[in-house]
């Protein structure tokens, strides 16, 4: 699916569920500029049904991104933006991978530290790089 010349996409055999994964990406795109204040989202029916979800997982997403402050749906005017893509603030999206990356590592029924070994593997890869 496609936003503008930002694609959405969904891997069903994630451990991240449907709704975050959407989420996620959304938040990213704004985070970064992609979607800017003002813009609208898809219709929760067409984008549900590019993705071949239901359109309660794509209402979730949503309500998500609203309770964060990023977006403003409408009943009859749909979804936008409202929040500026904010300063890089390098901790607020280290901080929301981190909770993808949890929330992933639950999901998969890893402990705690096979989660910070997968993590410290990670980044030892990034640095002889």
């Amino acid at each position: 699916m496609s936003t503008g010349d930002a694609s959405i996409r969904v891997v069903h055999p994630s451990p991240l569920p449907p709704y975050e994964q959407i989420r996620a990406q959304l938040a990213d795109l704004i985070s970064v500029g992609r979607l800017r204040k003002g813009d609208r989202l898809p219709p929760v029916r067409q984008l549900a049904s590019d993705l071949g979800l239901a359109n309660n997982t794509v209402v979730r997403a949503y309500r998500e991104l609203e309770a964060a402050g990023l977006v403003k749906s409408r009943r009859g005017s749909g979804t936008q933006v409202i929040a500026p893509a904010p300063a890089t603030d390098a901790k607020v999206k280290l901080q929301e991978h981190a909770n993808s990356y949890a929330a992933a590592a639950r999901q998969l029924n890893c402990t705690d530290e096979e989660t910070l070994a997968a993590i410290r593997h990670a980044l030892a890869s990034f640095d002889t790089t």
